[in-house]
Protein backbone atom coordinates (compact mmCIF):
# COMPACT_ATOMS: atom_id res chain seq x y z
CA UNK A 1 0.00 0.00 0.00
CA UNK A 2 1.49 3.35 -1.04
CA UNK A 3 1.88 5.86 1.77
CA UNK A 4 2.57 8.75 -0.57
CA UNK A 5 -0.48 10.19 -2.37
CA UNK A 6 -0.87 10.81 -6.09
CA UNK A 7 -0.96 14.57 -5.57
CA UNK A 8 2.29 14.41 -3.55
CA UNK A 9 3.98 12.62 -6.43
CA UNK A 10 2.47 15.04 -8.96
CA UNK A 11 3.76 18.07 -7.05
CA UNK A 12 7.21 16.59 -6.62
CA UNK A 13 7.72 15.57 -10.23
CA UNK A 14 6.08 18.70 -11.69
CA UNK A 15 8.46 20.98 -9.78
CA UNK A 16 11.42 22.58 -11.53
CA UNK A 17 13.60 22.20 -8.41
CA UNK A 18 12.11 19.34 -6.37
CA UNK A 19 13.50 18.56 -2.95
CA UNK A 20 15.42 15.31 -2.73
CA UNK A 21 13.20 12.59 -1.36
CA UNK A 22 12.51 8.86 -1.48
CA UNK A 23 9.67 7.84 -3.77
CA UNK A 24 9.73 4.06 -3.36
CA UNK A 25 6.33 4.13 -1.67
CA UNK A 26 4.65 6.29 -4.35
CA UNK A 27 1.61 5.07 -6.39
CA UNK A 28 3.58 4.46 -9.58
CA UNK A 29 1.02 2.16 -11.21
CA UNK A 30 -1.50 5.00 -11.10
CA UNK A 31 0.87 7.87 -11.74
CA UNK A 32 2.76 6.71 -14.85
CA UNK A 33 -0.18 6.28 -17.28
CA UNK A 34 -1.86 9.36 -15.79
CA UNK A 35 1.30 11.47 -16.24
CA UNK A 36 1.80 10.27 -19.80
CA UNK A 37 -1.79 11.13 -20.70
CA UNK A 38 -1.50 14.57 -19.12
CA UNK A 39 1.72 15.71 -20.79
CA UNK A 40 3.72 15.50 -17.55
CA UNK A 41 6.01 12.61 -18.45
CA UNK A 42 8.95 14.60 -19.92
CA UNK A 43 9.35 16.85 -16.89
CA UNK A 44 8.85 13.91 -14.51
CA UNK A 45 11.47 11.87 -16.34
CA UNK A 46 14.05 14.65 -16.20
CA UNK A 47 13.51 15.05 -12.46
CA UNK A 48 13.87 11.32 -11.82
CA UNK A 49 16.98 10.90 -13.95
CA UNK A 50 18.91 14.10 -13.21
CA UNK A 51 17.52 15.80 -10.11
CA UNK A 52 16.30 12.87 -7.98
CA UNK A 53 18.50 9.94 -9.06
CA UNK A 54 18.33 8.43 -5.56
CA UNK A 55 14.54 8.52 -5.33
CA UNK A 56 14.22 4.71 -5.61
CA UNK A 57 11.60 5.01 -8.34
CA UNK A 58 11.05 1.61 -10.00
CA UNK A 59 13.04 0.96 -13.15
CA UNK A 60 9.96 0.20 -15.25
CA UNK A 61 8.44 3.59 -14.39
CA UNK A 62 11.66 5.45 -15.19
CA UNK A 63 12.00 3.64 -18.52
CA UNK A 64 8.44 4.42 -19.61
CA UNK A 65 8.75 8.07 -18.67
CA UNK A 66 12.21 8.36 -20.27
CA UNK A 67 10.91 7.10 -23.62
CA UNK A 68 8.34 9.89 -23.61
CA UNK A 69 11.00 12.45 -22.67
CA UNK A 70 13.15 11.59 -25.66
CA UNK A 71 10.20 11.61 -28.03
CA UNK A 72 8.97 14.97 -26.71
CA UNK A 73 12.41 16.55 -27.03
CA UNK A 74 12.81 15.42 -30.63
CA UNK A 75 9.26 16.33 -31.64
CA UNK A 76 9.42 19.80 -30.09
CA UNK A 77 12.71 20.63 -31.76
CA UNK A 78 11.47 19.44 -35.15
CA UNK A 79 8.27 21.49 -34.89
CA UNK A 80 9.98 24.70 -33.83
CA UNK A 81 12.85 24.38 -36.31
CA UNK A 82 10.26 23.85 -39.05
CA UNK A 83 8.33 26.90 -37.88
CA UNK A 84 11.46 29.05 -37.70
CA UNK A 85 12.45 28.10 -41.24
CA UNK A 86 8.92 28.85 -42.35
CA UNK A 87 8.69 32.38 -40.93
CA UNK A 88 12.29 33.50 -40.39
CA UNK A 89 12.47 35.44 -43.65
CA UNK A 90 8.87 36.63 -43.56
CA UNK A 91 8.74 40.42 -43.59
CA UNK A 92 6.06 43.06 -43.34
CA UNK A 93 3.70 41.02 -41.13
CA UNK A 94 2.84 40.93 -37.45
CA UNK A 95 1.90 37.46 -36.22
CA UNK A 96 1.55 36.63 -32.52
CA UNK A 97 2.71 33.23 -31.34
CA UNK A 98 0.41 31.72 -28.69
CA UNK A 99 -0.32 28.38 -27.05
CA UNK A 100 2.09 25.58 -26.25
CA UNK A 101 4.81 26.80 -28.63
CA UNK A 102 5.35 30.09 -26.83
CA UNK A 103 4.75 28.59 -23.38
CA UNK A 104 7.28 25.77 -23.79
CA UNK A 105 9.96 28.22 -24.75
CA UNK A 106 9.11 31.07 -22.38
CA UNK A 107 8.28 29.19 -19.18
CA UNK A 108 10.28 25.97 -19.01
CA UNK A 109 14.00 25.52 -18.25
CA UNK A 110 14.25 22.96 -21.04
CA UNK A 111 12.26 22.85 -24.27
CA UNK A 112 11.62 19.11 -23.88
CA UNK A 113 9.64 19.57 -20.65
CA UNK A 114 6.46 20.84 -22.32
CA UNK A 115 4.97 18.89 -25.26
CA UNK A 116 4.10 21.04 -28.28
CA UNK A 117 1.18 19.56 -30.19
CA UNK A 118 0.48 22.39 -32.61
CA UNK A 119 1.41 25.98 -33.47
CA UNK A 120 -1.12 28.71 -32.61
CA UNK A 121 -0.94 32.17 -34.13
CA UNK A 122 -3.07 35.25 -33.63
CA UNK A 123 -3.36 37.06 -36.95
CA UNK A 124 -5.30 40.08 -38.12
CA UNK A 125 -8.36 39.27 -40.22
CA UNK A 126 -6.82 40.83 -43.29
CA UNK A 127 -3.79 38.52 -42.92
CA UNK A 128 -5.66 35.21 -42.74
CA UNK A 129 -5.91 34.65 -46.49
CA UNK A 130 -2.42 35.94 -47.42
CA UNK A 131 -0.72 33.89 -44.70
CA UNK A 132 -2.81 30.82 -45.52
CA UNK A 133 -1.67 31.20 -49.12
CA UNK A 134 1.93 31.52 -47.95
CA UNK A 135 1.58 28.31 -45.94
CA UNK A 136 -0.03 26.49 -48.86
CA UNK A 137 3.11 27.23 -50.87
CA UNK A 138 5.05 25.32 -48.20
CA UNK A 139 2.99 22.10 -48.35
CA UNK A 140 0.39 23.11 -45.76
CA UNK A 141 -3.21 22.29 -46.57
CA UNK A 142 -6.45 23.23 -44.86
CA UNK A 143 -7.31 20.48 -42.39
CA UNK A 144 -9.27 21.13 -39.20
CA UNK A 145 -9.64 17.48 -38.22
CA UNK A 146 -9.71 17.38 -34.44
CA UNK A 147 -9.95 21.18 -34.23
CA UNK A 148 -13.56 21.69 -35.27
CA UNK A 149 -14.41 23.38 -31.95
CA UNK A 150 -11.14 25.26 -31.48
CA UNK A 151 -12.53 28.68 -32.55
CA UNK A 152 -9.63 28.95 -34.99
CA UNK A 153 -10.38 30.87 -38.18
CA UNK A 154 -8.23 28.51 -40.24
CA UNK A 155 -6.33 25.28 -39.50
CA UNK A 156 -3.61 24.07 -41.86
CA UNK A 157 -1.29 21.10 -41.62
CA UNK A 158 1.65 19.58 -43.46
CA UNK A 159 0.66 16.17 -42.14
CA UNK A 160 2.84 16.49 -39.05
CA UNK A 161 2.23 19.92 -37.49
CA UNK A 162 -1.13 21.69 -37.39
CA UNK A 163 -0.95 25.49 -37.54
CA UNK A 164 -4.01 27.24 -36.09
CA UNK A 165 -4.77 30.79 -37.19
CA UNK A 166 -6.98 32.81 -34.82
CA UNK A 167 -8.33 36.18 -35.90
CA UNK A 168 -11.43 36.65 -33.73
CA UNK A 169 -10.92 34.59 -30.55
CA UNK A 170 -13.53 36.73 -28.74
CA UNK A 171 -16.00 36.85 -31.61
CA UNK A 172 -16.76 39.84 -33.82
CA UNK A 173 -17.67 42.01 -30.83
CA UNK A 174 -14.19 41.44 -29.37
CA UNK A 175 -12.18 42.89 -32.24
CA UNK A 176 -11.01 45.84 -30.10
CA UNK A 177 -9.53 43.31 -27.66
CA UNK A 178 -7.51 41.76 -30.47
CA UNK A 179 -6.31 45.22 -31.52
CA UNK A 180 -5.09 45.75 -27.96
CA UNK A 181 -3.20 42.46 -27.96
CA UNK A 182 -1.40 43.50 -31.15
CA UNK A 183 -0.56 46.92 -29.73
CA UNK A 184 0.99 45.40 -26.61
CA UNK A 185 2.75 42.50 -28.36
CA UNK A 186 6.49 42.05 -27.83
CA UNK A 187 8.91 41.06 -30.63
CA UNK A 188 10.03 37.43 -30.59
CA UNK A 189 13.18 37.82 -32.65
CA UNK A 190 14.09 34.14 -32.47
CA UNK A 191 11.61 33.58 -35.31
CA UNK A 192 12.38 36.65 -37.37
CA UNK A 193 10.98 40.15 -37.66
CA UNK A 194 7.31 39.19 -38.14
CA UNK A 195 6.75 37.05 -35.04
CA UNK A 196 5.67 38.51 -31.69
CA UNK A 197 4.47 37.18 -28.34
CA UNK A 198 1.67 38.56 -26.14
CA UNK A 199 2.30 40.69 -23.07
CA UNK A 200 2.37 38.97 -19.67
CA UNK A 201 -1.26 39.68 -18.87
CA UNK A 202 -2.44 38.79 -22.37
CA UNK A 203 -0.48 35.51 -22.31
CA UNK A 204 -2.18 34.46 -19.09
CA UNK A 205 -5.65 35.53 -20.19
CA UNK A 206 -5.34 33.86 -23.59
CA UNK A 207 -4.43 30.66 -21.76
CA UNK A 208 -7.48 31.16 -19.53
CA UNK A 209 -9.69 31.71 -22.59
CA UNK A 210 -8.46 28.42 -24.05
CA UNK A 211 -9.20 26.63 -20.77
CA UNK A 212 -12.70 28.12 -20.64
CA UNK A 213 -13.50 27.06 -24.20
CA UNK A 214 -12.48 23.49 -23.33
CA UNK A 215 -14.41 23.50 -20.08
CA UNK A 216 -11.11 22.96 -18.22
CA UNK A 217 -10.97 19.42 -19.64
CA UNK A 218 -7.28 19.77 -20.52
CA UNK A 219 -4.02 17.92 -19.83
CA UNK A 220 -2.57 18.77 -16.43
CA UNK A 221 0.57 20.22 -18.03
CA UNK A 222 -1.69 23.22 -18.72
CA UNK A 223 -1.86 23.86 -14.99
CA UNK A 224 1.93 23.78 -14.76
CA UNK A 225 1.84 26.47 -17.49
CA UNK A 226 -0.48 28.54 -15.30
CA UNK A 227 1.69 28.05 -12.23
CA UNK A 228 4.64 29.53 -14.09
CA UNK A 229 2.60 32.32 -15.69
CA UNK A 230 1.18 33.38 -12.32
CA UNK A 231 4.57 33.36 -10.60
CA UNK A 232 6.50 34.88 -13.50
CA UNK A 233 8.60 31.80 -14.27
CA UNK A 234 11.01 32.41 -11.34
CA UNK A 235 13.35 29.58 -12.33
CA UNK A 236 14.23 31.61 -15.44
CA UNK A 237 14.77 34.86 -13.50
CA UNK A 238 11.87 36.37 -15.44
CA UNK A 239 13.88 37.17 -18.59
CA UNK A 240 10.75 37.88 -20.62
CA UNK A 241 8.95 39.90 -17.93
CA UNK A 242 6.20 37.35 -17.63
CA UNK A 243 4.80 38.23 -14.21
CA UNK A 244 1.32 39.78 -14.59
CA UNK A 245 0.40 43.04 -12.86
CA UNK A 246 -2.66 42.44 -10.61
CA UNK A 247 -4.63 45.61 -11.39
CA UNK A 248 -4.00 45.32 -15.13
CA UNK A 249 -4.91 41.63 -15.15
CA UNK A 250 -8.15 42.05 -13.23
CA UNK A 251 -9.30 45.02 -15.33
CA UNK A 252 -8.55 43.21 -18.57
CA UNK A 253 -10.23 40.02 -17.36
CA UNK A 254 -13.36 42.05 -16.63
CA UNK A 255 -13.28 43.66 -20.09
CA UNK A 256 -12.78 40.28 -21.79
CA UNK A 257 -15.49 38.65 -19.60
CA UNK A 258 -13.00 36.13 -18.24
CA UNK A 259 -13.35 36.83 -14.54
CA UNK A 260 -15.06 33.52 -13.79
CA UNK A 261 -12.59 31.21 -15.55
CA UNK A 262 -9.73 33.34 -14.18
CA UNK A 263 -11.04 32.86 -10.64
CA UNK A 264 -11.48 29.11 -11.21
CA UNK A 265 -8.01 28.72 -12.71
CA UNK A 266 -6.24 30.74 -10.02
CA UNK A 267 -8.08 28.97 -7.21
CA UNK A 268 -7.22 25.61 -8.75
CA UNK A 269 -3.55 26.56 -9.12
CA UNK A 270 -3.35 27.58 -5.49
CA UNK A 271 -4.98 24.27 -4.51
CA UNK A 272 -2.63 22.19 -6.67
CA UNK A 273 0.49 24.20 -5.80
CA UNK A 274 0.11 25.77 -2.34
CA UNK A 275 3.40 27.65 -2.73
CA UNK A 276 1.71 29.94 -5.27
CA UNK A 277 -0.67 31.45 -2.70
CA UNK A 278 1.18 34.78 -2.37
CA UNK A 279 1.25 35.19 -6.15
CA UNK A 280 -2.35 34.09 -6.68
CA UNK A 281 -4.19 36.11 -4.06
CA UNK A 282 -3.59 39.60 -5.55
CA UNK A 283 -4.72 38.37 -8.97
CA UNK A 284 -8.10 36.95 -7.92
CA UNK A 285 -11.12 38.81 -9.32
CA UNK A 286 -14.15 39.43 -7.15
CA UNK A 287 -17.08 37.11 -7.82
CA UNK A 288 -20.46 36.54 -6.26
CA UNK A 289 -20.77 33.74 -3.74
CA UNK A 290 -23.07 31.85 -6.13
CA UNK A 291 -20.50 31.93 -8.95
CA UNK A 292 -17.71 30.87 -6.60
CA UNK A 293 -19.78 27.95 -5.32
CA UNK A 294 -20.63 26.69 -8.82
CA UNK A 295 -17.01 26.98 -9.96
CA UNK A 296 -15.69 25.36 -6.80
CA UNK A 297 -17.99 22.36 -7.20
CA UNK A 298 -17.80 22.11 -10.98
CA UNK A 299 -14.11 22.85 -11.62
CA UNK A 300 -11.83 23.36 -8.65
CA UNK A 301 -12.85 20.46 -6.43
CA UNK A 302 -12.86 17.66 -9.05
CA UNK A 303 -9.61 18.79 -10.66
CA UNK A 304 -7.77 19.42 -7.40
CA UNK A 305 -8.30 15.75 -6.55
CA UNK A 306 -6.51 14.81 -9.80
CA UNK A 307 -9.42 13.14 -11.52
CA UNK A 308 -7.78 14.17 -14.78
CA UNK A 309 -10.51 15.71 -16.92
CA UNK A 310 -13.97 16.96 -16.09
CA UNK A 311 -16.67 14.57 -17.19
CA UNK A 312 -19.87 15.63 -18.86
CA UNK A 313 -22.64 15.51 -16.32
CA UNK A 314 -25.83 17.23 -15.38
CA UNK A 315 -25.18 20.97 -15.30
CA UNK A 316 -22.14 20.76 -17.59
CA UNK A 317 -23.74 23.03 -20.20
CA UNK A 318 -24.50 25.65 -17.55
CA UNK A 319 -20.93 25.43 -16.26
CA UNK A 320 -19.49 25.95 -19.74
CA UNK A 321 -21.71 28.99 -20.29
CA UNK A 322 -20.57 30.34 -16.94
CA UNK A 323 -16.93 29.89 -17.92
CA UNK A 324 -17.19 31.38 -21.40
CA UNK A 325 -19.62 34.22 -20.69
CA UNK A 326 -22.01 32.74 -23.23
CA UNK A 327 -19.45 32.83 -26.08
Amino acid sequence: MSSRSLIDLFRTLAAFSPERTTLADAPWETYVPWAIGNGLAPLASYNLEYVLPGSQAPRWAREQLASIYQGSANDNVLKLVMFKRLVDKLEGRKLILMGSAVLAEALYPHLAFRPIIDIELLVRRMDVEPFSGYLSNHDFKTDDTGYENSAATRVLSDGATPILLFSEPFGAAGRPFVDGIFERAIPNRLYGSSIYRPSAEDTLLLAILSLARQGFAVPFISFVDLRELVTGAPSLDDPLQLKPQPVVLRERAAAWKLERPLWAALTLIERLFPETRDAVQPLLPELSRTSRTVLERGVVQPLSTLTGALTEKRGAARLRRLLTGGR
